[in-house]
């Protein structure tokens, strides 16, 4: 007996050593399984980002669509048979066909009879009326030259001699007329056409336009418009509340034929949505990195509310006392959308329901004042929120510290201040989607020229969608109005650049 007690010592020192080491396997089983989630779930997102749809519909509601559009176009024969059964005098009913555009102009064709009198009796026609149908028809793009000529007159008397002053051209010394720049930046930045293809939609029409040609040309314009952007840029940082966002987009880096991940930043001023009567406005800038410096240049002098999403960028915004963080809950929503796309629970499927609610109080004071909007906010959106803060402190207690659940509702709580400023200020929106919005075109871009050339590719393009983002937010044709700036902008008084801006012009 004396002999068994270091032996029964031993066999529980290395049963209490396989028990830590059991332990420990299920802790990092445990973990290995909360990152393995964790992965698949970014994975599911990388997947809808690249391949699926970009609204953020559920499934069911896809497949739904797509058997109601199978059941709505089958083929002609049953559609013929169900024709025949219906009853008669009750045709079916047609949807009514828009008419065509009043403002096109017509181009009026006469169709006669072969017979130029009636060959029954020889008599001559009479007109008893006229039926007329309309065919919408395309006039292709025609190219020509405009001849500029300046005689040089002189006096018959004396020696005196006139001319008239060389007319004006958007580039110094070049040929590209203001219609033509306006539409080679309208196709590159808002149709996204590369300008390696414009060259060859040119060439078909027998007019040779080199991709270097015009790629100088993008230059010359974008210093052209240099005075007219810099007054957009006042004008955006004027406002009391700002929307701002940034997109990744790529860079070739000079030597190695590589790639690098530079950054396009947006910020809008929109005050639509709370009833606002100045115009709306986006000014854009390109940075070679996503460092906070940029956005802290950016909004150096600015003094108002900022309305964008958690990054760490704008903290020392923030910190200077100038600036009042509001928050996006589009941003909060996605996170537990994620997560209920690949696996829906009572906490995703709860949270989702309250936010949707949010966005219905919001639908129905769109357009409202401040005042009013806050007062409904106050009086139906302020006990939803204050019940979800509640119900997200108790539910993460319940989760796992390293579960994507417990990352989602620690983003919502640790916004919680942000994304409840709007409750108490009528002019903030409830999400930031009006910059995600005015960026939605560089993302599209992107997908067809693949990258930018440099980083005074990145400062051009930063122009453009400045300016045909803020045509469009004024309800201007881009390329009308960008005609209209090239047209005038050379021998136009810089002490009255704000004439340009496009809610200065009427087209």
């Amino acid at each position: 007996m004396g002999g068994a007690s270091p032996v029964l010592e031993l066999l529980l020192a290395e049963l209490e050593a396989t028990r830590e080491e059991r332990d420990s396997l299920r802790k990092e089983k445990h973990s290995n399984t909360l990152e393995i989630e964790r992965l698949s779930l970014l994975l599911e997102k990388f997947k809808r980002l690249l391949f699926g749809r970009k609204s953020e519909k559920l499934l069911r509601q896809i497949e739904q669509l797509e058997l109601e559009l199978e059941e709505a176009y089958i083929n002609e024969g049953v559609r013929q048979a169900l024709q025949q059964k219906r009853k008669r005098g009750a045709p079916p009913a047609r949807p009514p066909r828009e008419p065509l555009p009043e403002h096109l102009p017509r181009e009026t064709h006469q169709h006669l009879p072969a017979q130029t009198q009636c060959p029954d009796c020889g008599g001559a026609w009479k007109r008893l009326g006229e039926d007329v149908s309309e065919m919408l028809e395309l006039v292709r793009v025609r190219f020509h030259v405009v001849r500029h000529v300046r005689p040089r007159l002189t006096c018959s008397c004396c020696d005196r001699m006139a001319q008239a002053p060389a007319v004006s051209r958007p580039i110094a010394r070049g040929y590209a007329g203001p219609a033509l720049l306006a539409h080679i930046m309208t196709a590159k930045y808002q149709d996204h056409i590369p300008l390696y293809r414009q060259a060859q939609q040119y060439a078909r029409e027998d007019v040779p336009l080199s991709e270097s040609t015009m790629g100088d040309w993008v230059g010359s314009a974008h210093e052209l418009v240099r005075p007219l952007i810099d007054a957009l840029r006042r004008y955006v940082f004027g406002a009391e509340k700002l929307h701002t966002d940034d997109t990744p987009i790529a860079v070739l880096s000079p030597g190695n034929g590589k790639t690098r991940q530079a950054r396009l930043w947006t910020y809008v001023r929109d005050d639509r949505a709370h009833g606002g009567a100045q115009a709306p406005a986006a000014w854009y800038c390109y940075s070679p990195d996503r460092k906070g410096i940029h956005p802290q240049t950016h909004l150096k002098d600015y003094s108002g509310i900022l309305q964008a999403d958690a990054y760490a960028g704008y903290n020392a915004v923030y910190a200077t006392g100038r600036v009042l963080e509001a928050g996006c809950w589009a941003h909060a929503r996605r996170h537990f959308y994620d997560i209920h796309e690949k696996r829906p629970s009572a906490i995703t499927t709860h949270a989702l329901d309250t936010i949707a609610a949010l966005y219905r109080i919001e639908a129905d004071i769109r357009g409202k004042p401040p005042d009013e909007r806050r007062a409904v906010r106050q009086a139906r959106a302020a006990p939803l929120v204050t019940a979800l803060h509640a119900w997200l402190k108790e539910q993460l207690a319940t989760v796992s510290k390293k579960s994507v659940t417990a990352d989602a509702i620690g983003y919502a709580l640790n916004q919680w201040q942000a994304l409840t400023r709007f409750l108490d200020d009528g002019r903030i929106e409830v999400d930031n989607n009006v910059a995600e919005r005015a960026l939605r075109a560089v993302g599209v871009g992107r997908k067809n020229y693949l990258f930018l050339g440099s980083d005074a590719g990145g400062e051009r393009a930063a122009t453009l969608y400045s300016l045909l983002g803020s045509a469009k937010l004024n309800g201007l044709n881009p390329e009308a109005y960008l005609a209209h700036v090239f047209a005038r902008i050379a021998d136009h008084p810089v002490n009255r650049i704000d004439e340009l801006l496009p809610w200065n012009v009427r087209l």
